[in-house]
Parts: C-alpha cells; sequence; structure tokens
C-alpha cells in the first residue's frame, strides 16, 4: 500500500490523483489551504484519508503535516507537489509584487513541501517525488513570461534532484501537462496582471483571449491525466520529465526540433569560443 503526500488536493489535478490513489486502496495525506473541501469531495475514502490544511509557504505548517503524516500512516512514499497559481501578462506589464507572488507559490513553496519531506524518504532510502511543471517549464510563450519561469524553475530543480537522490534510492520527475480542463484559466488560480500595455496587444493581449476563450474547453481530460501520473508514480524508472497531451507532446517536438536547428546553425561558432587546443 502507497502513502501520497499531496498538495492543492481540494481541486483540479491534486484531487483528482487523491481520488484514484484512495480507490484503488492507497493512503492520501491530502493538503489543502481548505481541508475540509477535501474531506467532503472523499468522504467515502475517510479511513485512508488524511486531510491537513497546508499554506505551502509556511515552513511549520509543511513539517507539521508531514509529522501528522508519518503519525497516521508510518511514512510518506509519494509526494506529489501540485499546489500552484497562474500569472498572465507580458513580462514589463508583471509588477515586482505579482512575479514574486508567483513564485513564492509555485517555487518557493514547493521547495519548503520537498525539504519538509524528504527527511523521511531519506531515512527509509525510498520514495518518489512528482513535481507538476507545465509544458510552460519547457516551452516558452508570450504573456506566460513570468508563469514560465516559475516551471521553468521546477525543471531545473527536478532535475538537480533526480541526481542528488539517485544514490539514496529515491526519484524526481516533472509533469508537463498542456491545457487540461480545469479550473486552471478561472479567477481563482489564473491571477492577471493590473497593467495593461497596448502595445503588448498583439501578443500578450491574444494569449488574454485565448484564456478567456479556452476555459473549460481545454482537450486535455484531467481524469485521463491523474491516471497517467499514478503511473509514472508507480515505474520502476521513472522518466526525468513527461508531457501530457497532444499539444504538449507537440510543443515539447517543435522546441526540441528548433533547439537542434539553431545548435547546426551556430555550431561552428559556438565551438570557436573554447581555447585552442
Amino acid at each position: 500500500m502507497t502513502t501520497w503526500f499531496i498538495t492543492g488536493a481540494s481541486r483540479g489535478f491534486g484531487l483528482e490523483i487523491a481520488r484514484q490513489a484512495l480507490e484503488r486502496g492507497d493512503n492520501v495525506v491530502a493538503t489543502a489551504r481548505t481541508p475540509r473541501a477535501v474531506e467532503e469531495a472523499l468522504a467515502a475514502h475517510a479511513d485512508r484519508l488524511l486531510a491537513v490544511p497546508l499554506d505551502v509557504n509556511d515552513e511549520e505548517q509543511a513539517r507539521a503535516a508531514v509529522e501528522a503524516a508519518v503519525e497516521r500512516f508510518g511514512t510518506i512514499d509519494v509526494l506529489v507537489n501540485n499546489a500552484g497559481r497562474g500569472l498572465l501578462g507580458a513580462v514589463e506589464e508583471t509588477s515586482d509584487a505579482e512575479a514574486r507572488a508567483v513564485f513564492d507559490t509555485n517555487v518557493f513553496g514547493l521547495l519548503t513541501v520537498t525539504r519538509a519531506v524528504l527527511p523521511v524518504m531519506r531515512a527509509r532510502r525510498s520514495g518518489r517525488i512528482v513535481n507538476l511543471s507545465s509544458v510552460g517549464g519547457f516551452v516558452g510563450w508570450a504573456g506566460w513570461g513570468l508563469y514560465c519561469a516559475t516551471k521553468f524553475s521546477v525543471e531545473a530543480v527536478t532535475e538537480s534532484l533526480r541526481l542528488e537522490l539517485a544514490p539514496l534510492g529515491i526519484q524526481a520527475t516533472a509533469v508537463e501537462p498542456g491545457p487540461f480542463r480545469t479550473d486552471f484559466l478561472d479567477s481563482s488560480s489564473l491571477h492577471r496582471t493590473e497593467r495593461v500595455i497596448e502595445d503588448y496587444q498583439a501578443s500578450a493581449g491574444g494569449m488574454r483571449a485565448w484564456a478567456d476563450n479556452s476555459n473549460h474547453a481545454q482537450d486535455g481530460d484531467p481524469v485521463k491525466a491523474a491516471a497517467a501520473i499514478i503511473t509514472v508514480a508507480d515505474a520502476q524508472e521513472m522518466p526525468a520529465r513527461i508531457p501530457l497531451g497532444k499539444a504538449s507532446v507537440a510543443d515539447v517536438e517543435d522546441k526540441l526540433a528548433g533547439v537542434a536547428r539553431d545548435v547546426e546553425t551556430w555550431r561552428d561558432l559556438a565551438l570557436s569560443t573554447d581555447f585552442a587546443s
């Protein structure tokens, strides 16, 4: 029986992963700012569910949540860093406060929870870390610069964690969903910059229109995504990253092809910068 520790479990991917893990007989520690919502949504599995309050930016609360998890279930096998928020707006339109807020949740909050959980996994020389990134953690878009910056950071942290934790028997992976039919584009999850600059109407403005028109009409099925994430967490060898959805796969493939073209075009100049051998 696997014990899961899931952040942002009151809705979206977090809630669906918790539901599917419970339905297959696992234990779940579901954290959220409002744990009562989790308890109500997953009431049928109360015997294997521990819903605890957690603001991922609160180190003391993170430690308390981990202690409660170990006291109830004995260990933590899989950490799912799912809590996050979006920010839509051009880079220049983004204020310092808006940029720091999205980094606080998506990057520093992830680090806070990971630091709280890792001592439990290190003690057992076993564990899995699933970091919810985004295809925006591999490909940048107009209007999403600061959000993508947080997810690029998640990817970098995950890559380094894989190397640092491999000798300890712990694996880590970054999950890169494309557009999925969750509440991500709702105002409760997606924040928009207060400042709007007319010069960016054709770029960031186009993305604002896309978000308005795409909410709850995305191609991705969150139920299937949760099942895929559980499959990855169960794998003997987890991948460094996995894109989810056709749009994500296409964007990743296009980026890789573009990088390969740039390297080939500029190869001679790139190689010319070393000392002569």
